[in-house]
């Protein structure tokens, strides 16, 4: 898969998966991991410029054993980025159908 096609389904990914409930780094790259081929550290910017741009926000956690985790949820925002890609994922895909299918030119 194409880098910016790739970063556009990570993003989505994040998203999605944020939209199920909050989740720290490990169990969203987890998630990400195991159904997109992609580096660990592609995450972590994304996460960032996402929080920059009110898409997701964080919290800490703090547990008597260990550090404290860094926890995101997804904000009103993202949430309308999330219905925007998707919407724009059936499109494409609705379109690919139709040209497999033979009905474009």
């Amino acid at each position: 898969m194409k880098l910016q096609a790739k970063r556009g389904v990570v993003e989505m990914g994040v998203l999605a998966r944020l939209a199920r409930g909050d989740a720290y780094q490990y169990q969203i790259v987890a998630c990400l991991l195991s159904g997109i081929d992609m580096g660990e550290a592609t995450v972590y910017p994304l996460l960032r410029r996402m929080r920059s741009e009110g898409m997701v926000s964080t919290y800490l956690v703090e547990y008597e054993s260990g550090p404290p985790r860094k926890y995101y949820r997804i904000e009103p925002r993202g949430s309308d980025v999330l219905a925007q890609m998707q919407a724009e994922k059936r499109n494409l895909f609705s379109q690919i159908d139709s040209i497999v299918a033979g009905g474009a030119a």
